[in-house]
């Protein structure tokens, strides 16, 4: 009896370091189910409202950078050569600029696209000058896929429409839908269809060298994302319309119906063409400099 006496705080004590610590844990647990509620009824956790593709994973993670797979970059160093681009008097330099301005300025999201063929040499070039973007330690990560198939546009547009009707009436919301309906778009997209070309931009998370192993390419969503914008221009330049399109969880079945890889992600799909005699644009207006500038 007297051991007993003895041993019953020491009981008492460790019961008490029990019980805090499965409270200590409940409430762990409780919190963290409020941080991720569970999806609504019709949405499953496999369609997130963002899209997975789009989602920024430029940075090396520190798991990456230990993985015995991923060659950061090569070790030599390359030459440098003599760099002597033109130089335009200051007058050229102005007339040049305003005149790339008066160019862009035109340029316009169309959804009225016209079905007569250009030439593919055009495509090509509009492409290589995209490929001139700057990207991060030069991997250039982008890869450009050109649908000219009839058959394929149209599953292209069938996996667009399915998904942005999902977009549409769930994943978006009403307030994004509400700022849309001014510039009356919807899920429909027809100029996948009409347009003679599809192009769509991918961004290559990781290159994936001869011997298999990964490369890894810095800040590419960035540097694909400039390069888009000079694709933009160069189309602008010959004279070819588009509009700019990121359909939201599309990206996995058209990466898997145009056969591309499990690095490559889609960052954009542009319809390419000329302008449909009857195309209409919204009469919208740019910002002035003073709004969209700041010199210090």
């Amino acid at each position: 009896m007297a051991l007993i006496s003895a041993l019953t705080p020491v009981f008492l004590a460790v019961l008490c370091v029990v019980i805090a610590a499965f409270f200590r844990n409940y409430r762990r647990a409780e919190s963290s189910s409020q941080q991720k509620p569970s999806p609504a009824a019709g949405e499953t956790t496999s369609r997130p409202w963002v899209d997975e593709d789009l989602q920024d994973d430029t940075e090396v993670s520190a798991k990456d950078d230990e993985d015995d797979d991923c060659v950061v970059s090569e070790t030599e160093e390359l030459p440098h050569i003599p760099y002597t681009p033109p130089r335009y008097s200051e007058e050229e330099m102005l007339e040049r600029s305003q005149q790339l301005y008066n160019l862009l300025n035109q340029r316009r999201s169309v959804r009225f696209i016209s079905p007569e063929p250009v030439p593919r040499e055009v495509i090509e070039n509009v492409i290589h000058t995209a490929g001139t973007a700057p990207s991060g330690a030069h991997t250039e990560p982008w890869t450009f896929v050109v649908v000219a198939d009839a058959e394929t546009k149209h599953k292209v547009r069938e996996i667009v429409e399915q998904e942005e009707e999902i977009n549409y009436k769930q994943r978006m919301g009403d307030k994004w839908v509400h700022d849309l309906r001014r510039l009356r778009t919807n899920w429909m997209k027809e100029y996948l269809d009409t347009a003679p070309y599809l192009i769509l931009i991918f961004k290559q998370t990781y290159g994936i060298l001869p011997n298999g192993k990964k490369k890894t390419h810095y800040y590419n969503e960035i540097s694909v994302s400039i390069s888009c914008g000079l694709l933009l221009a160069a189309l602008q330049n010959v004279g070819l319309v588009t509009v700019t399109s990121t359909p939201l969880n599309c990206g996995p079945q058209l990466r898997a119906l145009l056969r591309r890889p499990a690095n490559e992600k889609l960052l954009m799909l542009l319809p390419v063409g000329y302008p449909a005699p009857d195309a209409t644009v919204p009469d919208l207006k740019r910002k002035d400099l003073s709004d969209i500038m700041v010199f210090v």
